[in-house]
C-alpha cells in the first residue's frame, strides 16, 4: 500500500539520469566546439545568459529549503544549478569573446560547467539507487540497534532485523523480538517501538514477538 511513495524515487533517479546524458551531451558538444570555434553572437548571448541566470537564482532560492528533505526535489536542484552554472559560464564566455575575442572560452567553460555537475549527480543517482534496492539507510547502524533490542529487559534475542527507506523522510524497520515471557509482549512490543522512534527516527516498524519455542521452528534466521 505505500509502494506509491516510491514514484518519487522514480523521478529522482530520472532526473539523475538525464542530469548525467545532457553532461555528455555538453562535453561532447565541448569537444566539437573545441575543434572548430564557431562564430559566436557575444551581445545577445550575454543578454539571455543574464535573464536566465536571474531566473535560475529565483528557481534555486524557491527550492533550496526542501532539497535536503527530498530527493526529488533535490533532484530539481541540481538541474536549476546546472542551469544557473551554465548561465555563469555563457556571461564569463561572452564577456572574454567581446573584449578579447577568445572563441574557445566557449567549449571550455561549456566543459567545465559539464564535469562540475557530474559528482554531485552521480552522489544524487547512489542514494536513490539505494533506496529503490531497499538497502540500509546510511545514517543507521543496525548493529546498535540490535545491540539496543537485546538491552530491552526481557528480550533474550533479535533476528531477521531489517532496515529500509520507504521514500524521502520515511525510514521502515521489521524484525522478530524474543522474549522470556510472551504475557510481557505487548509492553515489551511497546518498549522496542518508542526505541525505534526515539533513537533511530523510524515511524513505520512492523515487530514480531516470539517465545524460544517458536524460534526454534523457524528453518532460517537472518541477523
Amino acid at each position: 500500500p505505500y509502494g506509491y511513495l516510491r514514484l518519487e524515487m522514480l523521478s529522482a533517479a530520472t532526473n539523475a539520469v538525464v542530469l548525467l546524458l545532457l553532461t555528455v551531451y555538453i562535453i561532447y558538444e565541448a569537444y566539437q566546439r573545441f575543434l572548430a570555434p564557431p562564430e559566436v553572437l557575444s551581445g545577445p548571448m550575454l543578454a539571455v545568459a543574464v535573464v536566465g541566470l536571474i531566473v535560475n537564482l529565483i528557481s534555486m532560492r524557491l527550492l533550496a529549503g526542501g532539497s535536503s528533505e527530498s530527493l526529488n526535489v533535490k533532484g530539481a536542484y541540481f538541474e536549476v544549478l546546472g542551469d544557473m552554472l551554465g548561465s555563469l559560464g555563457v556571461i564569463a564566455a561572452a564577456l572574454l569573446m567581446m573584449w578579447k575575442g577568445w572563441r574557445l572560452a566557449d567549449p571550455i567553460i561549456g566543459a567545465g560547467i559539464g564535469l562540475f555537475i557530474v559528482p554531485r549527480t552521480w552522489v544524487l543517482l547512489k542514494q536513490v539507487t539505494n533506496i529503490l534496492m531497499e538497502g540500509t539507510p546510511a545514517h543507521i547502524d543496525v548493529n546498535e540497534m540490535q545491540r539496543r533490542l537485546l538491552s530491552i529487559p526481557g528480550v533474550t534475542g533479535v533476528h531477521d532485523l531489517h532496515v529500509w527507506t520507504i521514500t524521502s523522510g520515511v525510514d521502515a524497520m521489521s524484525c522478530h523480538l524474543v522474549v522470556d515471557e510472551m504475557s510481557q509482549g505487548p509492553t515489551l512490543l511497546r518498549q522496542a517501538s518508542g526505541l525505534a522512534k526515539k533513537d533511530f527516527g523510524i515511524d513505520h516498524v512492523t515487530i514480531q514477538i516470539e517465545d524460544e519455542a517458536s524460534r526454534a521452528e523457524e528453518v532460517t534466521l537472518h541477523v
